[in-house]
């Protein structure tokens, strides 16, 4: 079955031969200097006009600067995740489309053929072009040195890799041998696998295309060790932190690294157009202030911010409110989408032999997330907004089953008791505290982010109830990179976060997240080394359970059980869900709390009610952040 999809179906407005560019008045004086071409030269030949008005937004102007925060430099990321340029993209009704690609065939999830837009630029003016998609396929993802694993996991179809047909400068094919019903959906994701490169720029730090001698100085000067890990330096499309790296993205970074405040500015190629001419974004520039995480909702309060969601939770309202018609903004409510806002996750590989059989039997699993009383945690920290249930999908899914949902989420400490009693934890120090079989007490060290306060919260209240059913609750603020790499080692014993990014999925969605296959799912992170790496690093699962979590992701992206067995995606599906929901692998807490999103009153075009979710979404991405506007006239009703 052939499938050929275009975004023309979806939003583009007008016949390509009625696209009249306008001059953007920001670049018209590098312009008229000579040190940008005209417009209609820097636009593709066919680039993707948005109809606005057909989505009920308004037709902007141009112009102005986007003050946001974000809690350290490294964040900057977040511009490739809201200025969401992907190949295909998800829409607002979160269906795929084509975005940088002109258009894409699809023959039976195994042969994708990309067809890009001709005449598109990346941010430095230099083509864009399938050179960038073979460099990184032939010269990034094949070289032994710069992926000694090989090509990523996600390329792999039933442990092959596709066959890469570069057609011609503007089409290029991947065909697999199997069906790879997720290649596309990842392309949306928040954070996307990037399968090109800006080749002209990347060649430079490349020995087949520079010689070693000119790499040489270029290597000690950075403290390199060799010339691949000088290119890994140098090729960061996602952290977003080399301002002279070329960019697809709306904005683009123009700071470089260390500062306090970054400057994003505006792609004078960018892609996208409104049916009037004018080129997206509408907003020149972007500034990215670094401060401390707990100081934001004071500085949104001052009228410091333009837009801003991310560092702040549900407990900022009131400050938030109080600053509010002082500084013409409006802190809006909006739902999160992942599956659990806040979820505790057990680590079945845990380093410590004994601690690590405790943590697998799913009796103390069920036992914790019985002790948990989520009505109290709702109450308190959310005014009783958010849905106090397990982490399992959300009403909207096809695969909502609310038995699911609330398995072993109801508060009931005598039940919680008895499976401790019935594993054997029956001994207990002075104060109540169970003890392990080797006489330690029963003290869960969970490590956090320490990036949302609320988590805190959560734990403290948690650790009330835990102490009635004899077990200790200790909670371990960290850095994220540091708990990450910790996890990854095998050394936290628990932490705390959200639950699966996309709390709706449907029958085409991946359920990569269910199974034990990243190695960032950290309740399983040494699993999913070994998946990710193909068996290099990390420890094969030694659970039946879990193992059949992997098999049934396997079928789903093969489209049959190993044995040859017909299962349906939506079969596959309910049974990973139920497998979850018994196993208590992830527990959740709380889902759909409030996210408070702040929105200046003359920013336009910002959905007044939207889903706030990491994966699929991109949070600001799925609405189109380059199509945000400021309006400076008196008017400064709420927007639509």
């Amino acid at each position: 079955m052939l499938k050929r999809l275009t975004l023309a179906a979806i939003l583009l407005a007008t016949p390509t031969l009625a696209f009249s560019p306008t001059e953007t008045q920001s670049l018209a004086e590098k312009v008229s200097a000579g040190q940008l071409p005209p417009v209609a030269e820097r636009a593709p030949d066919q680039p993707l006009i948005v109809d606005l008005t057909s989505r009920n937004r308004q037709i902007g102007k141009q112009g102005g600067k986007l003050r946001t925060l974000i809690s350290k430099g490294k964040n900057i990321r977040y511009m490739v995740v809201w200025g969401y340029a992907r190949l295909v993209g998800f829409d607002e009704n979160y269906k795929l489309t084509a975005d940088i690609l002109e258009s894409y065939d699809v023959e039976d999830d195994r042969v994708f053929t990309f067809h890009l837009r001709k005449g598109h630029k990346w941010s430095d003016g230099h083509p864009f072009t399938t050179e960038d998609f073979r460099y990184w396929w032939e010269d990034v993802a094949n070289n032994e040195e710069l992926s000694p694993a090989g090509p990523p996991r996600y390329l792999r179809a039933n442990d092959k890799l596709p066959k890469v047909d570069i057609i011609d400068e503007t089409t290029i094919r991947f065909s697999w041998e199997d069906p790879n019903p997720q290649f596309l959906t990842l392309l949306a994701a928040a954070r996307p696998p990037f399968i090109y490169r800006p080749a002209h720029y990347m060649k430079r730090f490349h020995v087949t295309y520079t010689p070693i001698e000119k790499l040489q100085y270029l290597i000690a000067a950075k403290g390199a060790r060799n010339w691949a890990q000088l290119h890994n330096k140098y090729d960061n499309m996602y952290k977003n932190d080399n301002k002279e790296l070329p960019s697809l993205q709306p904005w683009v970074n123009t700071t470089g690294k260390k500062a306090q405040r970054y400057m994003m500015g505006r792609n004078p190629f960018f892609h996208r157009f409104d049916t009037k001419g004018q080129q997206l974004p509408y907003i020149d520039t972007v500034e990215m202030s670094v401060s401390a995480a707990s100081l934001f909702p004071a500085k949104v309060s001052a009228g410091e911010v333009d837009l801003l969601a991310g560092g702040l939770g549900f407990p900022s309202i009131p400050i938030l409110k109080q600053g509010a018609k002082r500084n013409n903004y409006e802190a809006r409510l909006w739902p999160t989408g992942a599956a659990s806002h806040i979820a505790l996750y057990p680590n079945l590989n845990y380093f410590d032999e004994t601690w690590r059989e405790v943590l697998r039997d799913v009796r103390f699993r069920r036992a914790l997330s019985l002790g948990i009383d989520r009505k109290i945690i709702n109450r308190t920290l959310y005014f009783g907004l958010g849905q106090q249930s397990g982490n399992g999908v959300l009403e909207g899914s096809p695969f909502y089953n609310r038995t699911n949902s609330f398995s072993f989420a109801n508060f009931n400490p005598q039940t919680a008791n008895d499976l401790l009693d019935q594993i054997g934890l029956t001994k207990r120090r002075g104060d109540g505290i169970r003890l392990l079989p080797d006489g330690r007490p029963l003290e869960i060290i969970v490590e956090t982010m320490g990036e949302r306060s609320e988590e805190i919260d959560a734990l403290q209240l948690i650790g009330e109830t835990w102490r009635d059913i004899g077990i200790k609750l200790i909670a371990r603020p960290s850095d994220r990179n540091i708990l990450r790499q910790r996890a990854y080692a095998g050394r936290t014993m628990m932490t705390v976060g959200k639950g699966w990014d996309n709390g709706v999925p449907s029958e085409t969605t991946s359920p990569i997240a269910l199974a034990p296959t990243k190695q960032d799912t950290l309740t399983w992170p040494k699993w999913g080394q070994y998946f990710q790496t193909m068996g290099h690093s990390g420890s094969s699962p030694d659970i039946d359970e879990a193992n059949r979590l992997l098999d049934l992701y396997l079928a789903w992206q093969d489209g049959a059980m190993g044995d040859g067995t017909p299962k349906t995606r939506k079969e596959i599906w309910k049974e990973m869900l139920e497998i979850h929901a018994e196993q208590q692998y992830i527990i959740g807490v709380v889902s759909q709390a409030p996210q408070p999103v702040v929105v200046s009153n003359k920013l336009r075009n910002v959905p007044k009610e939207g889903l706030f979710t990491w994966d699929p979404g991109a949070q600001f991405g799925v609405h189109r952040m380059d199509e945000f506007w400021f309006d400076d006239s008196e008017k400064t009703a709420a927007l639509q």
